[in-house]
Formats: structure tokens, C-alpha cells, sequence
């Protein structure tokens, strides 16, 4: 198979992808679920004028001369209303969050006052509407204040119970079977043999999925055999996503394409220009997406950002597209590239006025992961792109965790 662009290969991945079901769940089990529908406003926030202070509900006319002493005929607290009239020369104890009093048009403030449980004396003037939130000052019945494509943290979530709703309408979460592959790597914790080294690459895998929301299911560790790796493959045939890691190169042992193949497998490329991660494939077994990662740990995790997660979020029809966006300068010069996308683990600062600056690590060996570790952004080099000079604009992937 031909080598593709990464702009191509992901075009392919990308294609025919369309947001999952529906689901309701409750407002409590909501966070980082991505909104499936618009959301609006059951209520009118805050439901009646209310006081922001503590004080003396009065009528602004009463106080045209100062000190006004005034008549004290009741109490208005949150959650109990004062249910008269007020009248001129009245005045109504109020607190935070009560309703104000019907004839009352303004607050003054506690500080402002003094007084007795009969009467009040005012010391200071306060305009009509002063420290009064009035009724639909946030929002209002039927107003939509959140969107679909979503991702519901704290501040949307406490606006989405504000708004009176108690279960929510999100995305199904798509489910990613992923299975690590070859004779050599054995899980963490494991007594090592000489020849034999940590399988990782599926731990940051599955710690991707579920940040970009998504549920992960490791299936394990197939042997460098065609029944091993279509036996455990199966197991995850009901995942949206087979993600397999190791074995997708040309060598001899590489034997997930030709395994899945006789599975029913229909490959749609093997190799991408990019570095690094060329070794990357994907294609289609039965509805399922098969996206084959190279067995460097390193590789494998960047292609994750860069093929998998945008998968995830067209599946969540999250906002965005999730692509290298033109939002940094370079701190230091930066050589030529040459024909293959090149994504270079970077370290970033930020100048006084938000400019974020970024600087490539002194070595982008692929399998250096805690090198890996230190980055938190990728520069995005295109395929022959040319030298740049510190202080050139650029092209990166963020990172997260």
C-alpha cells in the first residue's frame, strides 16, 4: 500500500463517522459526558426580585430626606416571603435571597441603619433597584444556555441543575477494545525475563480514551501468532473501536493486518507519512473501525492523538475539530524537515501578553518516554517543510496529562 499523507490517512478514519446515541443519566453521573441535545432553561433565574443583602426593604421615596425614620412591619427571609403590601413610611426586615416585598423598590444595606424591632432609622441613601437581583437578571424560562457537543465539567453542570434539569441527554460513550501484541512485552509488575520488556504503550492508550470520553477495554496481550491475535480480538468484536499495538509493520512478525484479514478485516491503509508512528493502519471488520498502532510506546501514544482521539470526538459530535491550530511561537531555530509529518515533543512558556512560546526537547528519540512525559505540546512540522527561525509562528498539538 502506498504511503499516505497524515491529512489523508485521517480523512479515512474520519470518514463516515457520525455522533452515537442518545442516553439520560442523571446529573450526578454527568460529568465530562458530552450533551446530545441543546439545553434549555425550565425556569425563570432568579424567580422574583430578590435582595442581595442583608437590610431594610424600603420605597427610594421615603428617602428623599435623611435621616427617614420608618415603620418596621415585618420580615422577609430565603424561603419565606413577607406576603403584605408595603405602604409609604414602612419599612420590611429583609435577608440574602429573599423575595422583596411587594411596594418595596429598593435595599438598604444593614450598615446603613439602625434600629429596633419597631422602627428604623435610615442613615444613607440608596437609589430605587439598589442590591436587588431582579427576576431573570441570570436567564430565562425556555432560554438555551447550553449547546450540544458539550463537554459538561463543574460550571455547566451547576448551570444545568440551576436550569431545574435533573437528568441530561449525552452521547453514548464509545467503547474502545484495545489489545497490545507480541512475545516480548509482558504486563507491569511482571518477574522480566532477559529478552523481555513492559508492555506501557496500552496503559496511555486507555488513559487517552477515557480523557477524550470514551470507555476503554483492555483485552491483553496476544502472542506474535495469527489465532492468539484473532482469539483475543474477538473477544472486543462488540467495541465501536479495535485498537491493536505492535505488529503493523512489513517485518516477519508483524501479523496483525494478514490475522484480522482472515477475520473479515477490510485494510484501507498500513503505512502514514509521519514521524513518528509511519507503521500505523486501520481499516474496517464489519462495523467495527480497526485502528492498528505501532508497538513504540511512544508512537503509539502520539498516533492516539492524533488518529484516535479525533475519532472519539466526531463519535461525541464534540465542538471542534481537535486539529493542530496555529497557536504558538518558536523559541529556538528549528532545522528543515524532511518527508514525512514530523511531531516534535515540546516544552512550553508564556510571555507576559499570553503568547505561548514553544521549544522542541534537545532529543526526539521515538522511544524516549520520559522524555514523552516533560512535553506538553507537539510541534507540527509538515512534510518538507523549511528551516524556521526563532520567533516564527507554528502549528501544535496540546497535551494533556
Amino acid at each position: 500500500m502506498a504511503l499516505l499523507s497524515v491529512d489523508d490517512a485521517l480523512a479515512l478514519v474520519l470518514k463516515g463517522l457520525a455522533p452515537l446515541d442518545v442516553e439520560q443519566v442523571s446529573l450526578a453521573d454527568a460529568q465530562d459526558r458530552v450533551l446530545a441535545e441543546d439545553l434549555a432553561a425550565t425556569l425563570t433565574q432568579p424567580p422574583f426580585d430578590a435582595s442581595a443583602m442583608d437590610g431594610y426593604a424600603v420605597r427610594s421615596a421615603d428617602l428623599t430626606a435623611l435621616p427617614a425614620t420608618l415603620d418596621v412591619v415585618g420580615e422577609a427571609a430565603a424561603g419565606a416571603r413577607f406576603t403584605g403590601t408595603m405602604k409609604p413610611g414602612q419599612a420590611v426586615r429583609i435577608f440574602t435571597g429573599a423575595p422583596v416585598p411587594h411596594g418595596a423598590d429598593t435595599i438598604v444595606i444593614q450598615e446603613d441603619t439602625e434600629g429596633s424591632a419597631a422602627r428604623v432609622v435610615v442613615k444613607a441613601a440608596a437609589s430605587a433597584g439598589k442590591h436587588i437581583r431582579l427576576r431573570g437578571q441570570d436567564f430565562k424560562q425556555g432560554e438555551v444556555l447550553l449547546r450540544r457537543g458539550t463537554t459538561l465539567g463543574p460550571r455547566s453542570l451547576m448551570l444545568a441543575a440551576s436550569m431545574n434539569h435533573a437528568v441530561l441527554p449525552v452521547r453514548r460513550k464509545p467503547q474502545v477494545a484495545i489489545l497490545a501484541t507480541g512475545d516480548e512485552v509482558m504486563p507491569p509488575g511482571s518477574g522480566l525475563g532477559p529478552d523481555q520488556i513492559v508492555s506501557s504503550a496500552g496503559y496511555g492508550v486507555a488513559a487517552a480514551v477515557a480523557a477524550h470520553g470514551g470507555d476503554a477495554v483492555p483485552l491483553g496481550i496476544a502472542r506474535d501468532d495469527p489465532e492468539s491475535i484473532a482469539t483475543l480480538a474477538g473477544t472486543g468484536a462488540g467495541a465501536d473501536i479495535l485498537v491493536t499495538i505492535g505488529g503493523a509493520s512489513v517485518g516477519e512478525r508483524d501479523l496483525v493486518a494478514s490475522a484480522l484479514e482472515r477475520e473479515g478485516l477490510v485494510l484501507e491503509f498500513a503505512k502514514v507519512a509521519m514521524r513518528p508512528g509511519k507503521p500505523v493502519l486501520f481499516g474496517r471488520l464489519g462495523t467495527q473501525r480497526v485502528l492498528g498502532l505501532p508497538g513504540n510506546p511512544v508512537s503509539a501514544l502520539l498516533c492516539t492523538y492524533v488518529f484516535l482521539v479525533p475519532m472519539l470526538r466526531a463519535m461525541l459530535g464534540v465542538h471542534g475539530d481537535g486539529h493542530p491550530v496555529p497557536e504558538a511561537v518558536l523559541g529556538a531555530d528549528l532545522p528543515a524537515n524532511g518527508e514525512r509529518q514530523h511531531y516534535l515533543r515540546a516544552t512550553s512558556t508564556w510571555r507576559e501578553d499570553g503568547t505561548r512560546v514553544v521549544r522542541p526537547l534537545p532529543s526526539q528519540d521515538s522511544s524516549l518516554v520520559a522524555a514523552l512525559a516533560k512535553a506538553d505540546c507537539l510541534i507540527v512540522q509538515a512534510p518538507q517543510a523549511p528551516a524556521l527561525p526563532q520567533g516564527a509562528r507554528l502549528k501544535i498539538l496540546p497535551l494533556s496529562g
